[in-house]
């Protein structure tokens, strides 16, 4: 049988350069030379993978700063759960406003130049952050740091589908994804344990310097885009763009499933600080912040996702991740420790692996337009990362941590629906388009 997808349509592999969505000047040459494409192996193809590595991980420290740190902001600035959270809310939900004109203007100025000055933008603004002086404050400068780190992933998916061969493009992604997995694990523990010390002021600003350390490795290692042509931007284009893309049932579903699976994940690592501070568990803020080390599992899951796509294919590697989330969430139910981290463990597992698993399908489906396909998808991801943390949080305070559970077993029923009916839907179409080979399938 071939390889599973997630939905009706065959994933297309693009052997080049796609046009420009919002350009007026010529796209690249569908028959580029393959050998402009970086391989495992090839020159070039190191420094890139340990370049976007480190943009990874500046882009998750920096978006979650704050996360493992709302029980102490809650302390300090008077506020609730529910309030605390605007601090993450704000910057993944400006984050999702703002990555689909970035990515427009990535066509226009070029991937690595966008990626470098979001990153730069983003890394000024959180050395900003520490000193806001009230939670008003607080929430607007991470709402501006979330902007500005819009035009990064969508920027860096855009340029890994370009300027990498197809069958390398899994394994490139999965690398990219696991950099956001250490940076959001680095970034807690680290914020956990000044915030111990010094308080969650000195917190932020350490997160602040790590991520310019990062951005600084990107900006010399970053090779140069060889696969890229840049053009005018034209609105009326990109719009038409975007329209295609909503309108293909696969990146539909592909939309939604991210926005899904980052709804749990955002729901449980925001409220999960407050559950461990307090009764059975009193756990110290150092303590919780090391809790994310299990971000590693993430960190490997990620990596490992093309491996997990050839053995099961597609459907099968998103039904594998959404029961091992779904096994997650149920095991955190207990009042035991160890079972609560094994808990976390297993959803860390499952999400970046059905989160690698989604995004490189976006990237492989689109035939045109990948930097929109991109965004969207980043556009819903961070939607979903938005909504998780806030609903989360009002989960957590009617229900306890039993209601923040609820509501991530109802977003992995979503995605569990959806790869059903893009099953059927795909063998649907087999059989209309080929009876005989879909009976012998």
């Amino acid at each position: 049988m071939p390889p599973a997808s997630t939905g009706a349509s065959t994933l297309v592999v693009a052997a080049s350069s796609q046009p420009s969505p919002v350009a007026d000047s010529p796209a690249p040459a569908a028959t580029a030379a393959a050998t402009d494409r970086l391989e495992p192996g090839r020159p070039g193809y190191r420094r890139m993978s340990f370049a976007l590595f480190a943009a990874g991980v500046a882009t998750f420290a920096l978006l979650y700063s704050t996360q493992a740190l709302l029980p102490a902001v809650s302390a300090s600035l008077g506020a609730t759960a529910g309030q605390a959270s605007w601090t993450v809310s704000a910057a993944t939900g400006a984050l999702a406003l703002c990555v689909l004109p970035m990515s427009a203007l990535s066509e226009r100025f070029g991937r690595r130049q966008m990626m470098t000055a979001s990153l730069t933008v983003a890394v000024l603004v959180g050395l900003l952050v520490p000193f806001a002086p009230s939670l008003g404050w607080l929430i607007a400068l991470r709402a501006v740091q979330g902007a500005a780190l819009a035009g990064l992933p969508a920027s860096a998916m855009a340029y890994l589908a370009e300027e990498v061969r197809p069958k390398a493009l899994v394994a490139a992604i999965g690398l990219f994804v696991a950099g956001n997995s250490i940076g959001g694990m680095s970034g807690r523990i680290v914020t956990g344990w000044i915030a111990q010390l010094w308080g969650w002021r000195a917190a932020l600003g350490a997160v602040g310097l790590m991520a310019l350390a990062c951005a600084v490795v990107f900006h010399f290692m970053i090779p140069k885009a060889r696969n890229f042509t840049p053009g005018t931007l034209n609105p009326k284009a990109l719009a038409r763009t975007v329209g295609d893309h909503l309108s293909d049932p696969l990146l539909r579903r592909l939309y939604a499933i991210g926005a899904l699976f980052m709804t749990v994940f955002g729901a449980v690592y925001t409220v999960i600080g407050y559950r461990l501070v307090e009764a059975p568990f009193n756990l110290p803020q150092g303590v919780v912040g090391s809790i994310f080390l299990v971000y590693l599992v993430g960190t490997v899951s990620s990596a490992a996702a093309g491996k997990l796509v050839a053995r099961l294919g597609r459907r099968g590697a998103l039904y594998l991740a959404v029961s091992t989330t779904a096994a997650g969430l149920l095991l955190s139910l207990s009042d035991r420790l160890a079972a609560v981290l094994l808990g976390l463990v297993l959803i860390t597992a499952g999400f970046f692996a059905g989160h690698a698993v989604a995004s490189s399908s976006v990237s492989r489906t689109a035939t045109k337009g990948r930097a929109q396909a991109s965004a969207l998808y980043q556009s819903a991801y961070y939607l979903g990362s938005s909504a998780g943390g806030t609903l989360g949080a009002v989960a957590f305070h009617a229900g306890g941590w039993t209601g923040t559970v609820a509501l991530g077993l109802f977003a992995v029923l979503g995605v569990v629906s959806i790869t059903l009916y893009g099953s059927r839907a795909a063998r649907a179409e087999r059989l209309r388009t080929s009876p005989v080979a879909a009976v012998r399938a």
